[in-house]
């Protein structure tokens, strides 16, 4: 059996805070959060841009980036859209959301640029 690894991620180190499944992987390249957006608009989610200051990444409140965008199904606009959010908050997580509306829920959540650490 293999042996656990501890990550070492701590309130006290900003660097060092994990704050989704993806965050422990490399950063999402240009082709990899396209492919994000494309599986949202398949499974008939709406997509939502959320962003926040990395020293307040562990509140559950993010910033909503404009309306989420309801019944949006072009990944080049979702993708230009983020790129904005990124590009008017070059230092905070950008977030992207896909909404079910059946379940009522979030289908998914992801990190896909990530602020600079203090």
């Amino acid at each position: 059996m293999s042996e656990v690894m501890d990550y070492k991620s701590r309130l006290s180190d900003p660097a060092s805070r994990k704050f989704e499944t993806f965050s422990y992987l490399p950063a999402m390249t240009a082709d990899q959060i396209k492919k994000q957006v494309e599986y949202l608009v398949s499974k008939g989610w709406n997509p939502a841009i959320e962003h926040i200051e990395p020293e307040y990444l562990m509140d559950s409140y993010w910033y909503m980036w404009k309306l989420p965008m309801f019944g949006e199904t072009d990944v080049a606009k979702v993708l230009a859209e983020a790129e904005a959010c990124h590009k008017a908050n070059p230092n905070n997580h950008v977030r992207l959301i896909g909404y079910n509306n059946f379940n009522q829920s979030q289908g998914a959540a992801m990190v896909i640029f990530r602020g600079k650490t203090v």
